[in-house]
């Protein structure tokens, strides 16, 4: 039997990011998908989701770090720049949106 040689962490590192795309959810939807530019000009007056956190000052990149937001804090920014009462109500009609699209 040969011996395999160890794997160095560049290659490791592929191989968990490899695994970790044929993990990924299938019905996850990206940020960007739910609250493409249509969905953000029909409800605020920001053509994109990143605009529209730019202007609250949210330096987010990812879902988990939106999450880590204060709700108050949020749910006030979403009140003040679109027709959404909450983050919550903002995040469930672009689901159903995108559900419809799909």
């Amino acid at each position: 039997m040969k011996k395999q040689k160890p794997m160095s962490f560049d290659e490791l590192l592929q191989e968990l990011k490899g695994q970790k795309t044929i993990q990924e959810d299938p019905n996850h939807v990206s940020l960007e998908a739910l609250f493409n530019e249509s969905f953000m000009s029909k409800h605020s007056s920001f053509k994109s989701f990143g605009e529209f956190l730019d202007n609250g000052n949210f330096q987010v990149k990812t879902q988990e770090e939106i999450n880590n937001i204060p709700d108050e804090l949020f749910d006030r920014h979403v009140v003040r720049m679109t027709d959404f009462a909450s983050w919550k109500s903002m995040l469930d009609t672009a689901n159903m949106e995108y559900a419809g699209k799909a």
